[in-house]
Parts: C-alpha cells; structure tokens; sequence
C-alpha cells in the first residue's frame, strides 16, 4: 500500500477523533497572556529559542496542549503550573490570541540544510520514516483539524527538545503514539538537521 495514502488514512482518523473546542475571545486572551509573554513573548514569537513561538499556532492544538498541561498528560514542570489556575474558557480565550497573531519566518544554518530537508520532505526509507509533510504539510503549516501544529518557523532548539522528549517517552501526548515511534528512529544528527531546515521553513 502507499505510503502516502497509510499516513493520509491516519491523519483522517484523527482528524474524525479530535475533541471539538469552544471558539476563545483573542480580546479576552491577550488580556490574559502578560504572564505567558515572558517566555512566549508578547507577540507569540519567542525571544528564548529554547521555548516555542505560538504565534499562528492551531487554536484547537493550543488548547489541547494547555489542557493536557494541566491535566499531567503532558509532563512540563514549567508549564504545568502555569495551566493549573487556567479554567477551560482561558484556555480557548489564550489560544484564539495567539492563533491571531503573525508568525515570525526563522532563518535556518546552511550547515546541515539539506539533510533536514531530505528528511522532511522524502523522510528516511531505510528507518521506514515517512515524510513530515504527510502531516504538517509541505509548508509546514500543519493541519488543524486533525491536531496536527504547524512547524514553519519553530524554534529549531525546541523542535530538537520536543522530539528527543518523544524520544525518550518523556513527551507521550502523542496520539497512537506517532511522534514516540518515529523519534525512537531518528539519530541526534537527523533531529539537529531537520529541526534547522523546521526553523528556516515558511
């Protein structure tokens, strides 16, 4: 069967299987961000590339995120505080912000470009990796409602954390365990090289 059309069936079923979201208040939620601002920064463009920029992030992906922060189903010592007092409404009013705001386009190292490249657009075959953009789109623009984030842009630093925490089972938020299968395959050098092309994508 192709594979192509194995990782679209996927994407479908998640797509029928992902948990439908009241719409947020941007207004609200940038009332509510001054405290996300300092690692997220104030227009969703992170200062800090260890923490991920959100601006023109998902909204459903968000509140999933901040849901399952709270809830201890994704481990963050950091961000599991910070989505504790947040009730459901915050939550979708956070999200709706930053899903408005414009993302910065990053800049990616000439180092190991086209290794990154490879591996997002014609994943490694002899690892049986498929390609990422069978789920977050050639542009890396993701696709929403299946759940899936959009990556152009990304902080390549966060990028190579998140799928070594995959990796390593820290990060297991994943569903049907996608990213943890395919990170387990993916060497350090593979995950430095297309978290550089990630960042420089747009």
């Amino acid at each position: 069967m192709n594979k192509s059309f194995i990782i679209g069936a996927i994407c479908c079923v998640v797509s029928v299987l992902a948990p439908a979201y009241g719409a947020g208040d941007p207004a609200a939620g940038k009332t509510k961000s001054a405290t996300c601002a300092a690692c997220h920064g104030a227009d969703g463009n992170a200062m800090i590339p260890d923490y991920p920029n959100l601006a023109g992030q998902g909204e459903a992906y968000l509140v999933k995120q901040l849901m399952e922060f709270k809830s201890g189903e994704r481990n963050n010592p950091i961000m599991a505080p910070m989505a504790a007092p947040l009730s459901e409404e915050d939550m979708e009013d956070l999200a709706a912000y930053y899903a408005s705001l414009a993302p910065k386009a990053g800049v990616a190292s000439e180092e190991n470009l086209n290794l990154g490249q490879d591996i997002f657009r014609g994943g490694i075959t002899a690892a049986k990796i498929p390609a990422c953009t069978g789920c977050h789109g050639p542009n890396g623009v993701g696709n929403p409602a299946a759940l899936y984030p959009a990556l152009s842009g990304q902080n390549a630093a966060y990028i190579a954390s998140a799928l070594k925490e995959f990796r390593s089972g820290a990060r297991a938020n994943d569903p049907n365990s996608m990213m943890r299968s395919l990170a387990l395959r993916l060497t350090d050098a593979e995950i430095d090289a297309v978290s550089n092309y990630i960042q420089g994508l747009h």
